[in-house]
């Protein structure tokens, strides 16, 4: 697929009244909880039938909702005591127009594949903290490519402002607009460091030495991964979710998500033939809007993610039945508390500087055996962005060939069904192949 690039231009927020809404306002301080979390941009692309509205009007519905999430358009920077901000500067987003001369079709399905980073503007010595890509075809398809800055916001903020980006494109009100004061999140007068932090959401400089010895375990050429996409339907999920529940005789069942990360955590560690004495663990993003307490709303703007891993020996991973893996996710998600987050803000505000600590969130590796991390996009309204013409038809993640990230996705089917985006060893895929839809 060759994709004609046809115009690149910064696009600016259009305001309505008083501009800038608060002149006194320059920057937006980084929380906590920004700073933990990865310093990258994420690529999502959306795929659209036609008939579609002209760019003209995406550009426009742009414009606006920045008006409202003036954090995109600014740049990160630093204040004057030299802590990392958002500068709200207006400087704008990359606006990219393009087009290919073929039918959308000829190139679907849209399978994770190289193929898809033409698709959006290059990660790449990104100064924007948003990037947009138009990307048209013959058919009258639309293609849109979407980058976001990770420091900016997480998951829950970035689908807010999506919704908002098609609200605005269709002269409808913005709804609900967003609640942006990052420094809500105080320690508290005496500090109580309930948890360990410390080589968890923190990791020490010398922990990143003692990791370089071994740095050829985690990067591995990319051609030796595929990123496999498997489809989990609502009848599968159903019996994955009974087995998984079945020694909880008194209790509540547990999630189909927590049922279906188990699933995958054991069909994968036996697909990478790990020795029975290996520890494994899954890095899980517990959203922290329903967890403290007061609670946030989830209208909140910016990150608000930490992190449970439930870990195990890979003997008792594969020997144990399905229950076993899912109690143990289970609990380590429900042990990331009101209690959990309140002792992170306290160790972040009077530990992280003093000790010299670096975030254990990092995206520069290739591979993350023999762990797993997994992104979950099942809450998150991304199918709600429609700029005119309904809902998209296709909604994924870009290529990331990062072995043992995986993505979870509500399919676009919309029958309560999961697409899971499983990036693997090629030569464990088979085996995986083997096992992902057994039931034993």
């Amino acid at each position: 697929m060759k994709v004609k690039i046809e115009s690149t231009r910064t696009i600016k927020p259009t305001y309505e009244g008083i501009f800038p809404p608060d002149q006194t306002l320059h920057f937006s301080p980084l929380s906590v909880f920004d700073k933990v979390t990865y310093n990258s941009h994420i690529a999502i692309i959306y795929a659209y039938r036609p008939p579609t509205p002209p760019n003209a009007t995406i550009e426009y519905g742009l414009k606006r909702a920045l008006s409202e999430y003036r954090e995109w358009a600014g740049r990160l920077g630093e204040n004057e005591k030299g802590d990392p901000v958002i500068l709200l500067n207006d400087k704008g987003v990359k606006f990219v127009e393009a087009f290919v001369d073929s039918k959308l079709d000829h190139v679907m399905p849209l399978k994770p594949s190289p193929i898809l980073l033409s698709l959006h503007p290059s990660l790449k010595n990104v100064e924007e903290l948003v990037q947009v890509q138009l990307t048209r075809f013959t058919c009258g398809s639309l293609v849109v490519g979407f980058t976001a800055h990770h420091l900016v916001a997480d998951g829950q903020s970035t689908s807010n402002f999506l919704v908002a980006w098609g609200q605005a494109s269709r002269g409808i009100d913005m709804n609900p607009l967003p609640f942006h004061d990052r420094t809500i999140f105080h320690p508290r007068k005496t500090p109580h460091f309930e948890f360990e932090h410390r080589g968890v959401e923190y990791k020490s400089k010398k922990m990143i030495k003692d990791c370089s010895i071994n740095a050829d375990h985690n990067y591995v050429d990319d051609d030796n991964i595929i990123v496999h996409k498997v489809h989990f339907t609502l009848d599968f999920l159903s019996k994955i979710k009974a087995r998984a529940s079945s020694f909880n005789k008194n209790c509540k069942p547990y999630s189909t998500f927590e049922s279906l990360v188990a699933h995958l955590w054991r069909v994968i560690t036996k697909a990478r033939g790990l020795g029975g004495f290996e520890t494994t663990h899954v890095r899980i993003s517990v959203n922290g809007r329903m967890r403290m307490n007061p609670r946030i709303p989830n209208e909140y703007f910016g990150n608000l993610v930490l992190w449970a891993f439930p870990s195990s020996r890979v003997k008792d991973l594969l020997r144990e039945p399905l229950p076993y893996a899912t109690k143990v996710i289970h609990d380590a998600i429900t042990n990331v508390d009101n209690n959990y987050f309140k002792s992170f803000i306290d160790f972040a505000n009077h530990k992280v500087k003093n000790e010299d600590l670096v975030p254990t969130a990092e995206m520069n590796k290739s591979a993350l055996c023999p762990n797993l991390e997994v992104d979950s996009w099942l809450r998150f309204p991304f199918y709600d962005l429609d700029f005119g013409g309904g809902s998209p038809y296709i909604f994924m993640p870009s290529h990331f060939p990062t072995e043992g990230m995986m993505f979870l996705l509500p399919s676009f089917i919309g029958d309560g069904s999961i697409d899971a985006f499983i990036p693997i060893f090629e030569d464990n895929l088979a085996t995986f192949k083997q096992f992902v839809y057994s039931l034993d």
